[in-house]
């Protein structure tokens, strides 16, 4: 898993690339989160567009993420899913719960909205 974190405002970005799985990037995502928190940025975006595949544990990070993320009064947006990531949170029904975003621009926007 490579991540990088950028800044957009007061908005952090968090591009992720490679699977995020059990014990393969699953544990990566939450210290980056962490990371972000903990800098005291609440404003996160999550751009998935290099994530091609995620399993249950991958799911579950994204769900702990969303939950830390709002328990500290902020707000979560997931930019760019891939086709198997979209039609994984589709089954699973968090389709509903996620913001999601095809591009940078609308999801940066809809923390000032």
């Amino acid at each position: 898993m490579n991540i990088v974190e950028r800044q957009v405002g007061d908005i952090a970005i968090i591009d992720l690339q490679g699977n995020i799985m059990f014990e393969e990037g699953d544990l990566e995502v939450r210290a980056a989160v962490t990371r972000v928190l903990d800098a005291g940025r609440k404003k996160v975006i999550l751009n998935m567009a290099e994530v091609p595949y995620m399993d249950s544990a991958g799911l579950s990070e994204l769900v702990r993420c969303y939950v830390a993320i709002n328990k500290r009064g902020g707000k979560l947006a997931l930019l760019d899913l891939t086709r198997k990531v979209n039609d994984l949170l589709t089954i699973a029904k968090l389709l509903t719960v996620f913001e999601t975003f095809d591009s940078e621009a609308e999801a940066v926007k809809s923390f000032n909205s």
